[in-house]
């Protein structure tokens, strides 16, 4: 996979054959970052991060600062390998479920991207909690399997089998 756009444009981002993970589409998050553009998020969250191709997508887009939470280990080790291709940007990358940082973190982001396990997690919980870590006018995008799950004052759009809902708090 390669980066789509900003200051890495073309850098190619190392996935394994058998990941635990399902990459997001280039199509997918070529839209994904149409829905939000123009880039001006500042402290960008990307949960369940299997590749982090959307968080070092946000890093070369302007992002000051990314946070991978990602709780399976051969996942983290490939986003260490793959953040060593991102100079000077500020990348932390926490192993630990999603739960436990909600519980434990104090920061508030402009844009949160989670692309839970599909069918594995409760939605309304991860809107609620995701919301809650949302600074004034950040958005989230969610990506899940293309069900019947809608959130109030989301935007939908469906990519084949992958629906994304996107928030704004206002």
């Amino acid at each position: 996979m390669k980066i789509l756009g900003g200051t890495y444009k073309g850098i190619r981002i190392e996935t394994k054959k058998d990941a635990s993970y399902r990459p997001t589409k280039s199509r997918t998050r070529k839209s994904l970052f149409d829905m939000i553009s123009p880039f001006n998020f500042s402290n960008v969250l990307d949960l369940y991060s299997g590749s982090g191709i959307l968080g070092f997508e946000c890093v070369s887009r302007g992002a000051n600062s990314l946070t991978f939470i990602e709780n399976n280990s051969q996942n983290v080790k490939l986003l260490f390998k793959n953040k060593t291709k991102f100079e000077n940007a500020e990348i932390l990358i926490l192993k630990k479920n999603v739960e436990s940082f909600f519980k434990q973190s104090k920061e508030f982001y402009d844009l949160i991207f989670a692309d839970p396990p599909y069918g594995k997690i409760d939605y309304t919980w991860l809107f609620d909690s995701c919301i809650e870590k949302l600074s004034k006018n950040g958005k989230l995008i969610v990506e899940m399997n293309n069900n019947n799950f809608s959130y109030k004052n989301c935007i939908e759009k469906v990519y084949g089998g992958t629906k994304v809902l996107l928030f704004t708090k206002v």
